[in-house]
């Protein structure tokens, strides 16, 4: 049997952190800032955890265990 390959797109977008769950940018930051309060800015920049639902789908495609 043939080893799975990494999704690198998955890879890059995700960071796994010591407990196992996976790091992640949170989306709304790239254009359009004006009309966003330099608090929602703030909380935005800062990153987010991925979702228990998504949690398993995304670790196997990064083949991480």
């Amino acid at each position: 049997m043939p080893k799975m390959k990494t999704n690198k797109s998955v890879a890059s977008r995700f960071k796994v952190t010591g407990t196992g769950k996976l790091k992640r940018k949170k989306p709304g930051l790239r254009h359009i800032l004006t009309k966003k309060s330099s608090k929602r800015k703030r909380h935005l920049s800062k990153p987010g955890l991925v979702s228990d639902g998504q949690l398993k789908m995304y670790k196997s495609e990064m083949g991480v265990k």
